[in-house]
């Protein structure tokens, strides 16, 4: 089930979008900066640990997530675009993922690793100069 984040725990700010885009670009605040703070939101806490461990340039050091979205030409399209980005980049690790159980390899398999190393030890022994 995929994780929702409230409206109210998001802030958002129209800005001036940058880059090309004629007359327009100068008079109309068409980009979107979102801002989410992860300790305060009401996520679950095992969520909100793995979201601050993740080793991403767009949380500050007070664990505040912050997008940018100014691709489209409107403002609405942009919003669409950054709550579609913050409900994707939470729900990327709304799962806990698989515990690593260490394995050991079977009897046969350190077998036919052996008789291989063997093998390659006697062709290379074959190799060497012969003595006279």
């Amino acid at each position: 089930m995929p994780l929702l984040v409230e409206e109210s725990e998001v802030e958002i700010t129209a800005i001036r979008a940058q880059g090309a885009g004629g007359q327009n670009v100068n008079k109309v605040s068409s980009a979107i900066h979102l801002r989410f703070d992860i300790s305060a939101s009401s996520l679950p806490d095992d969520v909100k640990q793995r979201l601050l461990a993740l080793r991403d340039k767009r949380i500050t050091q007070e664990g505040v997530l912050v997008l940018k979205a100014q691709g489209h030409r409107t403002q609405d399209m942009n919003r669409l675009d950054a709550y579609a980005r913050l409900h994707e980049w939470v729900n990327s690790v709304a799962v806990p993922p698989r515990v690593r159980r260490p394995t050991r390899p079977s009897r046969a398999s350190v077998q036919r690793r052996l008789d291989g190393k063997s093998q390659r030890a006697q062709t290379k022994g074959l190799r060497a100069r012969v003595a006279e």
